[in-house]
């Protein structure tokens, strides 16, 4: 399966992202850590009374992780999820082929149940 030319475009999609998405993330909080260790004076600057600049992009960091989070939603859903459906079929037809069954393993693309997470209970 590692040889197969979808499961190449798919890496490369999941790597695409994943480079995007740090490069936002760290680069956000690196900035911050920055300018507030290089230009104190421009993050002390009053916004609207005792809120500064430095304080607003400070909490500014909580959107950049949600706006992360909602493109990898976003991302994975439109661009991965259908590369990944379609090497999975492609998949069980060769693997029925082959003369092996074609019903996929137990739970095999089923999302996890609440409450498990992935853990068996006894």
């Amino acid at each position: 399966m590692s040889d197969h030319p979808e499961f190449h475009s798919l890496r490369r999609a999941q790597r695409r992202f994943g480079i995007r998405a740090t490069m936002l993330s760290v680069g956000g909080f690196l900035l911050y850590v920055l300018l507030s260790s290089f230009v104190p004076a421009v993050m002390n600057q009053p916004l609207f009374g005792r809120l500064t600049l430095g304080l607003t992009l400070g909490l500014g960091q909580f959107v950049v992780m949600g706006v992360t989070a909602w493109w990898y939603v976003r991302y994975m859903r439109t661009r991965v999820d259908p590369l990944a459906r379609g090497l999975r079929s492609r998949l069980y037809e060769t693997e029925s082929r082959r003369g092996r069954s074609a019903a996929p393993p137990q739970g095999a693309g089923q999302p996890l149940q609440h409450g498990t997470r992935g853990f068996r209970t006894w």
